[in-house]
């Protein structure tokens, strides 16, 4: 049983840039394990927000005066460093959003409703996440397409010896997740959108559980769209981006209206900016773009490789000692996955588990992770799971596994 991490980076001292997890929960030491529902923030993402407000707290692109012109370059200085971290071709590429929910609503509004008509196929997989599942079936419902699901397999993975029966050109955009939230599964992205492309589909890329974990580069995956969220890689919560084709952007209909996102407006009507702009209405999340910027330039300096490898051998190990257990059962695959491991226990109820963990300064996720229509297919009412990021340790997945074993003998 190994723990292999030979990244060279000094993980115990980037840990020390993260206050909260001195924390002390219910008498405990923290042991955080539920950074694929959120992330914790370092001090440099914290200080970068105090220096905002403090300095140059002001809205943005329509003012003259000095703080506006401040709040205005930090926050498109901010959109620049999204578009070099995701490989985009230029900044205009970069919509700022809520995060990936949004902007996954973003593309069915903006796009779907002009696109789609009654008979054209949206296709997903049966790993999809709420967020990028329900704006779909929404959009079907409006328009009258259908929404058709890419098998998952009894290992977690997608059936994709079946893909070209489900991948035809009736499907008019096909949109999945990078890594799964519930399996950890890693998607072979780039296979996938080349595949999107050849019946003429368009893609999205749900990366919400990546862009913070290893690299994406959009260029060499080749997708359409790409979505994530700030507040699962270091940056405040509230703040995410779109990445999108700046073709395709320029060819969308705004999906909100409002201030800034207009090129003129009469008592009979308005014209709207190109893209980005036109899908930014009103005053935007200033701070929390500030605040993604150096949660960018923190992980940026770990370097996304290390972080990967660091993710990828604790879960590992992880997945090891959790075969110790008796009774317990990991979920998805067991090699070559994303930072987090899901798993029912015969013992106790997911939630049971987690509320009992949280006794002694554990902070598990349990529940159906919105994974519903997944969690039945596996006739499961939902699974415990555990997400790692770089500032976890091997210490911490030894806790895990002592507070388990407290689980068993008391629900025994």
């Amino acid at each position: 049983m190994t723990y292999a991490d030979s990244s060279g980076v000094d993980w115990a001292r980037i840990r020390e840039d993260f206050p909260i997890l001195r924390e002390q929960v219910r008498g405990q030491p923290l042991v955080y394990l539920d950074n694929a529902a959120s992330s914790q923030k370092p001090r440099a993402v914290m200080d970068a927000l105090v220096e905002f407000y403090e300095h140059s707290n002001a809205n943005v692109h329509r003012g003259l005066h000095e703080l506006s012109s401040r709040a205005t370059d930090a926050y498109e200085g901010a959109r620049e460093k999204v578009a070099r971290y995701l490989g985009a071709a230029c900044a205009e590429e970069i919509v700022f959003t809520r995060g990936t929910t949004e902007g996954v609503n973003l593309v069915a509004n903006a796009w779907g409703n002009a696109s789609l008509k009654a008979g054209d196929v949206i296709l997903l997989t049966e790993m999809e996440h709420h967020s990028n599942l329900v704006p779909w079936q929404m959009l079907a419902a409006r328009t009258g397409a259908q929404v058709r699901y890419l098998p998952v397999t009894a290992e977690g993975e997608l059936a994709l010896e079946e893909l070209d029966t489900f991948l035809t050109p009736a499907v008019k955009i096909f949109a999945f997740t990078h890594i799964s939230n519930s399996l950890g599964t890693i998607n072979p992205a780039a296979e996938l959108c080349r595949a999107a492309k050849k019946v003429g589909a368009l893609s999205l890329l749900d990366a919400a559980q990546s862009a913070g974990h290893c690299p994406v580069n959009v260029r060499e995956i080749g997708c359409d769209f790409l979505v994530f969220s700030g507040h699962k890689m270091c940056a405040p919560t509230g703040i995410g981006a779109l990445y999108g084709r700046r073709e395709l952007l320029d060819s969308l209909p705004p999906w909100h209206g409002g201030g800034e996102m207009i090129s003129s407006v009469t008592y009979e009507g308005a014209t709207f900016k190109s893209a980005p702009y036109r899908f930014e209405a009103g005053t935007p999340n200033i701070a929390g773009a500030v605040g993604l910027g150096a949660a960018i330039d923190y992980i940026e300096a770990i370097g996304r490789e290390a972080i990967f490898a660091h993710d990828s051998a604790l879960v590992d190990y992880a997945q090891e000692r959790l075969a110790e257990l008796p009774g317990l059962h990991v979920l998805g695959p067991r090699r070559g996955r994303g930072g987090l491991v899901s798993f029912s226990m015969d013992a106790a109820h997911p939630h049971d588990i987690t509320t009992y963990v949280d006794r002694f300064g554990v902070a598990l996720r349990g529940g159906h992770h919105c994974n519903q229509p997944l969690m039945r297919k596996l006739r499961l009412p939902g699974t415990t799971r555990a997400s790692f990021y770089f500032y976890n340790t091997q210490s911490e997945v030894d806790r895990l596994i002592e507070v388990l074993q407290e689980v068993q003998r008391f629900f025994a």
